[in-house]
């Protein structure tokens, strides 16, 4: 059941849902883990907290890094998903379902705090924020993937917010965590040698069309958006899909979606 007492309990509840099926893209995300772990500079006998862990690509690599790993995600099924990927790795990871806004861990527990493309989607970044520093002890690393607002992920997610019925009040938009200048000012004066990287994300796709395809069938804000108007209204549902090929197109070369992402790295004073 939603927590009551959590203004965006319902909001939660439901991402949890609409994440369910993100499992087949652990496949993409599994290279830009290797990239987040070195950028990090996680090293053997250090204690990791991977926030928003979906599948355990960046647990499982810092853990065969050595170090010894926490991993938290909303949605249990993906934590099953994560619990047999370590398993074949060999390697043991603390699993927990729960909520990056109110981690579930002492304060100062951890050398690293790690999250891939999970932390954003908290729709409070400033809570979120403050549990992520809190968790971590001083002179820990905080380090971070998300999608630039500017690039194709970014720029999908503008797209579904302007076909999707409107967030709660107060929800912050989950690509505003890719721009640096934001990653700056939510950081403040609680940590220090922020430093910034770039990848790339190469999604396998045989045309614009396919990806979309894949990503309605795997993409939490993608396939909420496509149950509602599928139901409600197929001729917008039909422009949506239009707009995402197109926009696709742009960064579709040799059979590739080149997807763009910002790492951010910090120290905590």
């Amino acid at each position: 059941m939603p927590d009551s007492s959590d203004p965006f309990a319902e909001f939660k509840a439901q991402q949890r849902q609409s994440w369910i099926h993100f499992a087949p893209l652990e496949a993409v995300t599994t290279a830009p883990a290797a990239h987040l772990v070195r950028f990090a500079r996680v090293r053997a006998g250090a204690r990791v907290l991977d926030v928003g862990c979906g599948t355990g690509v960046v647990a499982v690599t810092a853990a065969r890094a050595g170090a010894r790993v926490d991993a938290l995600d909303l949605t249990p099924e993906l934590l099953a998903v994560a619990a047999d990927n370590a398993a074949i790795a060999g390697v043991e990871i603390a699993w927990r379902e729960g909520d990056a806004e109110a981690l579930p861990y002492p304060d100062a527990a951890f050398d690293f705090v790690l999250s891939q493309y999970g932390h954003m989607f908290a729709p409070r970044p400033d809570v979120a924020t403050r549990e992520m520093l809190r968790v971590l002890r001083p002179g820990g690393t905080i380090a971070l993937s998300t999608w630039p607002p500017e690039l194709f992920t970014g720029r999908v997610f503008a797209l579904v917010a302007r076909y999707a019925p409107p967030p709660p009040p107060g929800v912050a938009p989950p690509p505003a965590w890719g721009d640096p200048a934001i990653v700056r000012e939510r950081l403040g004066a609680a940590v220090k040698d922020l430093a910034f990287d770039r990848g790339v994300m190469h999604f396998p796709a045989l045309s614009p069309q396919h990806h979309r395809a894949r990503f309605e069938r795997t993409a939490g804000p993608v396939i909420k958006l496509v149950q509602v108007l599928e139901k409600s209204d197929p001729a917008r549902l039909a422009d949506f899909r239009r707009e995402y090929e197109s926009l696709a197109a742009e960064y579709f070369h040799d059979n590739t979606i080149q997807q763009g992402f910002l790492l951010a790295r910090a120290i905590k004073v």
